[in-house]
């Protein structure tokens, strides 16, 4: 994974837990629900990545640079 692909999803993941926690504190559900979709979303994101870059790995190790 790239180094602005991760830092992309971080903050994506980061944005998503203030507005889950604001949404929490201000008893608003639809915030909170909006910041759990969207840590999920960056977390599924992060998943594909390292499926990627797995992949890439054993193609390198099989001499398939």
């Amino acid at each position: 994974m790239g180094l602005g692909d991760k830092i992309k999803n971080a903050a994506e993941e980061a944005v998503g837990k203030v507005k889950e926690k604001a949404g929490e504190t201000s008893g608003n559900p639809d915030l909170q629900a909006e910041g759990q979709a969207e840590q999920s979303a960056a977390n599924l994101k992060q998943a594909g990545e390292k499926v990627k870059d797995a992949a890439k790995d054993i193609k390198d190790s099989l001499g398939g640079h």
